[in-house]
């Protein structure tokens, strides 16, 4: 009986655990926000404008994962959303000129901390300010 009882724990705890979901693609939740872009110059010594960041990529890493699991690109007016979420945390980033020129390559990526609780949450970013 004793044994039994403790088969039954043992399975319940494994369905449990094969039940619960990482963060990443297949749920109810979405994170969404915007990017807006600053144009200056090359030195940025002159701001020439700003505008909706149209057409900019935004990545997306679930949970701790080293690369991103999902790219997409922000739409005419600079918003962007990432549906189809499951709960867990989350990291969004853009890339930006880096506009001190001490980074490599020229550019730095901005990066937003993002944390669903709920199974149809929708997270909103605050909006990316980038350099172009």
């Amino acid at each position: 009986m004793k044994t039994t009882l403790i088969f039954l724990m043992a399975c319940s705890a494994l369905l449990i655990a094969a039940c619960s979901k990482n963060p990443g693609i297949g749920g109810d939740a979405s994170i969404k926000g915007s990017v807006h872009v600053e144009h200056w110059n090359t030195t940025f010594t002159q701001f020439i404008s700003e505008y909706p960041g149209a057409d900019i990529y935004v990545y997306l890493v679930f949970g701790d994962d080293v690369s991103y699991g999902k790219r997409i690109k922000t739409n005419p007016d600079g918003d962007y959303e990432f549906k189809y979420l499951y709960k867990g945390d989350y990291t969004v980033y853009v890339y930006s000129l880096d506009s001190t020129f001490t980074v490599p390559g020229g550019s730095v990526a901005i990066e937003k901390k993002v944390n669903i609780t709920d199974r149809k949450e929708t997270a909103v970013v605050d909006t990316f300010n980038i350099f172009q």
